[in-house]
């Protein structure tokens, strides 16, 4: 019987001074660890138990200082990144880098250990030059955010004592409305993903994870992965099946290229798929508007109901933004999925075209498996179109069963609920 050794790491890159301040004048004092350095950006908070590293990797939080809620961090380290999976897609990321400009937490955790463990968080977070601060009342902040809505904030973490001063002069240059991060996270070239004698989908890159491409070639496409500005001519100079427009940073609004593709895309009735800023990408594409949530739904156990069916699905989510409802019917949309918490608007379908799209991740990575269905929605849109796709609930909740099933047996049960 052959035994596997579990690796225990000790974290090294920590006890620097650090601190944050928030554009209200609130300061934090806390422990630096990662990379010593000073940065400013979006801080924003995720209420997600555990999957730190999809977390942190997901191109959706370009731009913002990330804060997680649960109290202790980092007690499993960071798995290997050249691990891949069949498709040859990293097995535990979702994009090749680290996406946060940095990370707030509690505790960190003294040591990491867990079977997959090749370094602690505080070692990638120095590789990637990413400051860290914990020993923070992380409650207190996530209060602060939820009562005063997200803010601009700054980090500094330094070998060297650190006055107010320093973090307020880093704080004045701090921007993220109306910045396009698309350059930063969308591929720039076309890439290629799967069998090439499967039928193409085309992903629209506005920061896809690749979890959205490893679902899609699950499906039985092949994956087409164009830049954010990729115009009509050149998605269909690929003949798609369909169109998947992906998750990704920042207000839908600054995305006007792909708006104006998937507003022709919408005429051209190509069966098209949104997810996250896809979905509000999509209804702007439609006339309908989007306008930003006060500290938007970022977490692992979202629930939302899907209005055909009545049934509630926990969902994966992370979006500053949303969908204005008012505006949904003059675009040609209606409501797909609403949030059960707010009663915001979780996805929509096109009345008599091909076109659905949610605001949550089908998915997940982390977070559960229930609407992987999605996916197959729109495989099915592809087959045969929209009215044939109706499903009743019992049989759409024994695909959920399904899928958490066969998502449990080829995952790490770490980064799922």
């Amino acid at each position: 019987m052959r035994v596997q050794k579990i690796p225990t790491l000790q974290q090294t890159y920590t006890g620097f001074a650090a601190k944050l301040i928030l554009e209200d004048g609130t300061v934090f004092d806390g422990i630096g660890f990662g990379y010593p350095s000073e940065i400013a950006g979006e801080v924003v908070f995720n209420t997600g138990m555990v999957g730190y590293t999809e977390t942190l990797t997901d191109p959706s939080y370009r731009g913002q200082i990330l804060c997680l809620t649960y109290p202790l961090v980092g007690n499993y380290g960071v798995p290997n990144a050249d691990i891949k999976d069949e498709y040859g897609l990293p097995k535990f990321f979702e994009s090749d880098r680290i996406q946060v400009k940095a990370l707030v937490i509690h505790e960190l955790s003294d040591i990491a250990s867990h079977w997959s463990c090749t370094k602690t968080l505080d070692q990638w977070l120095y590789e990637e030059k990413i400051p860290g601060i914990y020993g923070i009342d992380t409650r207190e902040l996530t209060k602060k955010l939820r009562v005063r809505g997200v803010m601009m904030g700054a980090v500094i973490v330094s070998e060297k004592p650190i006055n107010d001063s320093q973090v307020k002069d880093v704080l004045s240059s701090a921007k993220y409305e109306g910045v396009n991060f698309m350059p930063e996270v969308s591929t720039d070239k076309p890439q290629e993903y799967g069998d090439k004698n499967s039928e193409p989908v085309v992903v629209i890159d506005t920061g896809v994870k690749y979890s959205i491409i490893r679902n899609i070639i699950r499906t039985g496409f092949r994956v087409v992965r164009l830049p954010w500005n990729a115009t009509t001519e050149q998605v269909s100079s690929y003949n798609p099946k369909g169109v998947v427009i992906s998750n990704g940073p920042g207000d839908p609004k600054v995305c006007t290229s792909t708006i104006k593709t998937a507003s022709n895309l919408i005429k051209a009735e190509v069966p098209t798929l949104g997810i996250c800023l896809g979905n509000q990408i999509l209804a702007l594409a439609g006339g309908a508007d989007t306008y930003k949530l006060k500290f938007g739904h970022r977490g692992q156990n979202k629930p939302c109901v899907d209005k055909r069916s009545n049934q509630v699905y926990v969902t994966s989510q992370n979006h500053g933004y949303g969908i204005d409802p008012k505006t949904l019917s003059r675009a040609g949309f209606k409501v797909w999925f609403a949030n059960a918490d707010d009663d915001t608007v979780e996805g929509i379908e096109h009345k008599d075209k091909p076109v659905i799209a949610v605001q949550f991740h089908p998915e997940a990575s982390p977070g559960p498996y229930d609407c992987m269905f999605v996916f197959d929605r729109f495989k099915e849109i592809i087959s045969t179109g929209m009215k044939k796709t109706e499903e009743p609930s019992r049989r759409r909740a024994s695909k959920a069963i399904t899928h958490r099933r066969q998502a449990k047996k080829g995952g790490r049960k770490i980064a799922k609920r």
